[in-house]
């Protein structure tokens, strides 16, 4: 195990995985021609004249993401259907033949100039099925003109953070499919934005398995590199519209992808964190019949709870009206979920508290974690796998929420941890864990103590915490 422990350290985040992770939480927008037919999956034949959002205003969608405190914004530039959110010289199908400001609209660069006005992140959703275009299925043809759109997307609109990319691969016009030259779109990307992920589809981050916000007891960084194959991906990837996809759980087979049983005998092994993906209502686009079905706060705390606080980032999907604005709605329950995170996670209480530890290496003591970066950090002598962290106040505290970090610049390496409380003279387990990776929040049922102790049951090597805090 020992050997295996150290072959696993070795594996890391890149700068740009890393900068990714710590977005946390950020937005999709799926916005098109499905916005004013009703369909969740256009079929290409949609005229662009239908294309009119009247009241559009990208400063309402910011606003309403950053009340949420989301990081960034994806906008689906393209889906199925082919129809274009700028005015791309390769195609008629876009926002120039359209009412919209007379043809001179372009909602992708109005969407990014807003986000970088605002401070906040921007990403291109592209997707390679193209229902509209003639060359679909035509191989190489189609491949020169989904670059030709990907370099637009690359070049015009200021720097990317995100290129997200699914595997949807249907038929086209012409009843054919079309083999993607994945490698080719990556090089696109790695050429024009160095500093942009590419996700699910891609190489940098992992699509967590399903679309319902369902997430797994443990989620591991450091995966088997097979896990990245885009075949398996696309193979996987929805290809028609139905409601049972987007509900669907994660699989058994697919519970455990990086624990030591997993990865003993994987030669290749990477970096590939996980996203989860899911939408605000049942669908990914706007239909007004969904306007009383938007998701429960209970619900999306979850979720955030779940996915921020189990090692992997949220992509949560807000769909615009026909005006072109988030619903009130949308709005409201966005500003409710941002709300509670700001509430829960104002005062860390170890600021008041005294740390002790069982052991540590020299210079990389516990008062380390007091501080939420990567300068310094807690660790322990290689070959001691656990520890025990104990936090004591001089008074009782009313305690909710416990976050740990550790420091993924050294991977990731905690199995398992246990936290314990002193209710009533006596320690108390009230929370067992297993992995930690980026971020860990444990939901505690909300307890009276002085004592809280961290107990680090197993580890890869020695374990490490850049962060702590108790809520």
């Amino acid at each position: 195990m020992r050997n295996l422990d150290r072959r696993l350290i070795q594996v890391v985040p890149s700068r740009r995985q890393l900068e990714h992770q710590q977005l946390e939480f950020y937005s999709f927008v799926h916005f098109t021609v499905n916005t004013f037919t009703g369909k969740e999956w256009g079929d290409g034949s949609e005229s662009p004249s239908i294309f009119n959002p009247v009241k559009f205003d990208a400063q309402q969608w910011v606003d309403a993401v950053k009340s949420a405190e989301m990081r960034g914004l994806i906008l689906t530039c393209k889906h199925h259907d082919g129809f274009c959110l700028w005015p791309s010289k390769y195609t008629k199908h876009t926002v120039a033949y359209s009412p919209y400001k007379n043809g001179k609209g372009d909602i992708v660069k109005e969407v990014s100039d807003a986000c970088r006005k605002a401070g906040i992140k921007f990403g291109v959703y592209l997707s390679p099925w193209d229902r509209n275009n003639p060359a679909y299925g035509s191989g190489k043809p189609y491949d020169d003109y989904f670059v030709n759109q990907l370099t637009e997307l690359l070049t015009n609109y200021g720097e990317i953070f995100s290129v997200w990319f699914d595997g949807a691969c249907g038929e086209g016009i012409n009843g054919k499919k079309q083999v993607y030259d994945w490698e080719r779109y990556y090089e696109v990307v790695r050429k024009l934005q160095p500093n942009a992920c590419i996700s699910v589809c891609g190489p940098d981050i992992r699509w967590c398995g399903n679309e319902a916000g369902y997430t797994r007891k443990s989620e591991w960084s450091v995966v088997p590199a097979r896990t990245r194959e885009t075949e398996l991906i696309a193979d996987k990837s929805q290809k028609e519209d139905n409601e049972s996809f987007r509900q669907r759980e994660i699989s058994a087979s697919d519970q455990d992808l990086g624990s030591r049983e997993i990865l003993r005998d994987e030669t290749d092994l990477i970096w590939y964190p996980a996203e989860v993906n899911t939408s605000i209502r049942p669908g990914w686009f706007y239909h007004e019949e969904e306007d009383d079905k938007v998701r429960p706060l209970e619900e999306l705390i979850n979720i955030y709870l779940n996915s921020v606080g189990g090692n992997a980032t949220f992509l949560l999907n807000i769909p615009p009206t026909k005006d072109g604005l988030f619903h009130e709605n949308d709005v409201k329950r966005l500003k409710e979920l941002g709300d509670f995170i700001r509430h829960a996670f104002a005062k860390n209480l170890l600021n008041d508290a005294e740390l002790a530890v069982s052991s540590f290496m020299r210079g990389y003591g516990i008062d380390n974690v007091r501080e939420d970066n990567y300068l310094k950090y807690f660790r322990t002598d290689d070959g001691i796998t656990e520890a025990v962290i104990d936090i004591t106040w001089e008074n009782e505290q009313l305690i909710r929420y416990i976050v740990m970090k550790e420091n993924i610049n050294c991977s990731q390496r905690v199995e398992s941890f246990r936290i314990e409380a002193n209710l009533g003279e006596e320690y108390k387990t009230v929370y067992d864990g297993t992995v930690i990776g980026y971020k860990r929040i444990a939901p505690l049922t909300p307890l009276v103590t002085d004592k809280i102790r961290i107990r680090i049951l197993d580890s890869r090597v020695a374990p490490t915490l850049s962060f702590i805090g108790v809520y």
